[in-house]
């Protein structure tokens, strides 16, 4: 269930093949405002498909058989874990279906279908949407005779996703840091909990934070209670790829085994950190992707004299939603 080491290595040895590096940048500006020693992000939202979604997706692709990758795939997603899976499907050749919800970002949507995948919208109405989603998903593998796939809850996924954290750690050895504090977002956890392992494995002096949204604390809540729980439903954050009302199995085992913390940040605090990334990183990041920062700037967690690293984990925003976003801060 749990990924060791060496089943994390071998996912990003084959993935780092066909993604980006993406760079680490310290902000002598962060540190300052937050009473760190030194303050490092890792923009995820600089990947190949605009997130760190592609490095699990294109694993988990890579595990098919080839009478399975010729018939192709189905998954739901709000729209990441769909755009990376279908660059993914793309790259390899394998035909991709992805189901995504009505109220999903129309920007992701249509870069998913510009991935070359099929496309099919769900309405869920009042029902939860990840719940319609992933029952449209399963009745269309059993007709098609498709593979069907989780956006995080498999052991593969969260194995391909803890490249991002085994990039880092080489990242940061070469910059003669080692990481005291980590802020990661996190909505159904396989970001968290590849990355969380790969810190666990080879930097467990790390204190790991799993930043969430408030109302879609999911993991945290689990994580507080030493099992899975599922959050009720309540009104949608702009954090819209962090509103997973429960953990996955996956994910909640590898985040267990290595200790992580859950904390929540409000919508306004994800709106100023996405307006200090610009200013200050000059990075494009989407409301999902700036809660690690919201969660560092919001002084919950004390940083001082620390080294601090946040994994900003997306940046597929439409310019007038990122505009009005950044104006409401």
């Amino acid at each position: 269930m749990i990924p060791d080491l060496d089943h994390l290595r071998r996912a990003y040895a084959a993935t780092s093949k066909a993604t980006q590096v993406t760079p680490m940048l310290e902000s002598a500006a962060l540190a300052s405002r937050t009473g760190a020693a030194r303050v490092f992000v890792k923009p995820e939202s600089l990947q190949w498909a605009g997130s760190f979604k592609v490095r699990g997706a294109y694993w988990r692709l890579k595990q098919l058989s080839p009478e399975e990758a010729k018939r192709g795939v189905v998954a739901y997603s709000s729209g990441n874990f769909a755009q990376g899976l279908a660059a993914a499907g793309q790259a390899l050749g394998i035909p991709v279906t992805i189901v995504m919800p009505i109220d999903a970002p129309a920007a992701k949507r249509d870069a998913t279908a510009g991935y070359g995948a099929t496309v099919v919208v769900t309405d869920h109405g009042q029902r939860p949407r990840e719940e319609v989603a992933s029952e449209r998903a399963r009745q269309i593998a059993a007709d098609e005779n498709l593979v069907l796939l989780h956006p995080f809850d498999d052991p593969e996924i969260v194995a391909g996703q803890g490249g991002a954290g085994l990039e880092a750690l080489d990242q940061l050895s070469a910059r003669d840091a080692r990481v005291d504090i980590l802020f990661c977002p996190v909505g159904g956890g396989g970001l968290i909990g590849g990355v969380s392992l790969a810190f666990h494995y080879l930097s467990p002096r790390t204190a790991i934070h799993g930043v969430e949204p408030e109302g879609f604390n999911g993991m945290g809540n689990s994580i507080a209670h030493g099992g899975i729980e599922t959050m009720p439903l309540v009104a949608p954050s702009i954090c819209d790829g962090l509103m997973a009302r429960r953990p996955g199995v996956a994910p909640f085992a590898a985040v267990q085994a290595a200790g992580v913390r859950g904390m929540t940040v409000s919508d306004n605090a994800v709106r100023a950190a996405m307006r200090i990334a610009f200013e200050r990183l000059k990075l494009v990041l989407e409301p999902s992707g700036a809660a690690s920062l919201a969660g560092l700037l919001s002084g919950a967690v004390d940083v001082s004299g620390k080294t601090v690293l946040v994994i900003a984990s997306g940046g597929n925003v439409s310019l007038a939603d990122f505009m009005r976003h950044v104006a409401d801060a």
